[in-house]
């Protein structure tokens, strides 16, 4: 471990005086060598290695989660992130040669990535834990100091967060601020470097609006309606059991899981049979069949949706406010301008649509904001890349979900609506750095055509060699 923090990592102190104050410690120059910088993501895989069973708590604490989805959709991807920058962050922080014409000679031309200097990261409650320390990762892999706002609505994680975070890192570069929406508006206000925003597209677009008052870049990692295409030739089990076991993972509560299904009409029968099956299947041994949902406001929202729907409900559409429960809920074709398919959904509530054909469906997403993810299933990889090509979205998988958020040598991030901007590994870096062109040259030759006054000759000289 790093040594006993010198100062508490949580504070209560306003926005601008806890930018102030890391700013002074970016002043220093201490987060610009390599050596604070791999010291910071070691701090970040030991402390989810060695927290893990008071992450697994926290997590069940706020979100009921199961400790083995405690792991795999917090600890591992944070651990590893740390860990592949980690490797790699020597490399990223090499100057790029860039070549130079030749009227420019004699001279040296690169590109470098300077720190930003202060960078604010905003959590979100869904996965308070790893979207907090996912983009500290490439904070400090580009050699900022961070700010840290977790989400109150995961107040067990905030706080863990707090307390143990300042053990593992440099606490007086690396803070973490707890609190309410009134924090957070504070923070942004404060006029950061760079601010990293998960949530929401409408809240979204209010940390966006009051960035630009201090002219403050973002990324945002928004949401949507994320797709799954499935094609007449997919492999209807494995599908199936896909689509089952992701819709399921954190009650649904994942900004890229399956948010409806277009399947094709020749197999959207067996798909919604096999679907509804796996589901049974993957609850069977769980004390509940309903699953947790964050909050009432949620809760209320999602029944809500059950409630309005015209489509057919043929599996779970239960609920219990005492206990903020709702049963995994299959809804077969509902109308495209049906409730469940305006806006995100968020829960485990999962619509299956029938289409005649793939360019049916094509056209159905392609006329909707852009997605955060598009999944598509076939045994064909012509029809897999047309489908990805044909339609946008921040990011694709072909016969699965998900996994691309874990891999960190790929972008994340959305597009349109559902964000701007990718982090993770490499680009991660580059998100949080400038980069910085640089052009070097010699005092000598100094050749006097280039100063005025400017002759006829000159200029024509000039216009040949420039």
């Amino acid at each position: 471990m790093l040594t006993e923090p010198t100062t508490q990592c949580s504070t209560p102190l306003a926005g601008d005086t806890v930018l102030a104050d890391v700013r002074g410690v970016f002043a220093t120059g201490r987060t610009v060598g390599l050596q604070w910088r791999l010291a910071q993501l070691r701090g970040i895989e030991r402390f989810v290695d060695e927290r893990a069973s008071e992450i697994a708590r926290a997590l069940a604490d706020d979100l009921e989660r199961p400790a083995a989805e405690a792991w795999l959709g917090d600890v591992l991807p944070t651990r590893n992130e740390a860990a592949y920058a980690r490797k790699h962050v020597k490399k990223w922080m090499r100057r790029r040669p860039a070549p130079i014409p030749l009227a420019y000679l004699p001279g040296r031309a690169w590109v470098q990535h300077d720190p930003l200097g202060a960078v604010l990261i905003i959590g979100p409650w869904n996965y308070p834990l790893h979207l907090c320390l996912g983009p500290l990762v490439g904070a400090v892999a580009a050699g900022n100091c961070a700010v840290i706002k977790p989400s109150e609505l995961a107040p067990a994680t905030s706080e863990l967060l707090a307390r143990a975070l300042p053990h593992y890192v440099d606490a007086d570069a690396i803070r973490v601020v707890e609190g309410n929406a009134s924090v957070t508006q504070t923070l942004l206000s404060a006029g950061f470097d760079h601010v990293l925003f998960t949530g929401g597209t409408e809240i979204g677009k209010k940390v966006m609006a009051t960035a630009a008052e201090t002219l403050t870049p973002v990324t945002l990692e928004l949401g949507g309606k994320t797709p799954v295409i499935v094609a007449a030739d997919a492999n209807i089990d494995i599908t199936a059991r896909r689509l089952a076991w992701i819709k399921l993972v954190n009650s649904g509560q994942t900004c890229v899981a399956p948010d409806y299904v277009l399947a094709d009409a020749s197999i959207v029968e067996e798909l919604v049979e096999k679907v509804v099956a796996n589901i049974a299947a993957f609850r069977s041994q769980e004390e509940h069949r309903s699953m947790r949902i964050v909050n009432e406001r949620q809760f209320d929202r999602l029944v809500s949706l059950i409630a309005s729907t015209e489509g057919t409900v043929v599996a779970g559409g239960g609920s219990d406010p005492a206990t903020l429960r709702i049963e995994p809920t299959v809804v077969v074709n509902p109308a495209p301008n049906d409730a469940l398919m305006a806006d995100e959904i968020f829960g485990p509530i999962l619509p299956i649509i029938r289409v005649e054909s793939i360019a049916a469906a094509v056209d159905f997403v392609r006329c909707r904001p852009k997605p955060l993810a598009l999944y598509v299933f076939t045994s064909s990889t012509r029809l897999a890349r047309s489908v990805i090509d044909q339609v946008p979205s921040g990011g694709a998988v072909v016969n699965q979900m998900v996994m691309h958020g874990l891999v960190p040598s790929l972008p994340f991030g959305g597009v349109g609506a559902s964000g701007m901007g990718a982090y993770h590994g490499r680009w991660g870096f580059e998100a949080m750095s400038h980069r910085r062109a640089v052009l070097s040259k010699p005092a000598r030759p100094d050749p006097r055509i280039m100063y005025p006054p400017y002759t006829d000759r000159a200029l024509k000289i000039m216009q040949r060699l420039l």
